[in-house]
């Protein structure tokens, strides 16, 4: 499985950036896909999932501001982030496993910076 992030940039301190990660290869569409990030010195922190079926969960921080979704058909999943904060700055990393199965079925992108200028 191949995933391939986009949408990164820089971006002002209120402003909105929409990322998607195009899955492909050998996919299991009842997977989980979620977004992941990683600040300058930082570990690696969740920021959003999505099921197969729609359910999502949210870290506390982006949860008013950050939306994720995904269109099974195209295999893709979507962040759109809203009211960006210089603290949002990090890069973002794709994802999609299966829960239960992370042993063999855990997938990562190769990751888009953003970056929020204060």
């Amino acid at each position: 499985v191949q995933l391939q992030a986009s949408g990164g940039g820089l971006v002002q301190a209120g402003g909105s950036l929409r990322l998607s990660c195009a899955a492909s290869g050998r996919i299991i569409t009842r997977n989980i896909m979620g977004w992941y990030r990683q600040a300058a010195g930082e570990q690696r922190e969740l920021v959003a999932t999505i099921t197969s079926g729609g359910t999502t969960r949210y870290a506390d921080s982006v949860e008013d501001r950050f939306t994720i979704s995904r269109d099974n058909r195209r295999n893709t999943v979507y962040l759109q982030m809203e009211s960006l904060k210089p603290e949002d700055t990090a890069v973002y990393y794709c994802r999609a496993y299966l829960s239960g199965y992370r042993d063999i079925y855990d997938y990562w992108g190769q990751g888009t910076l953003v970056t929020v200028s204060s």
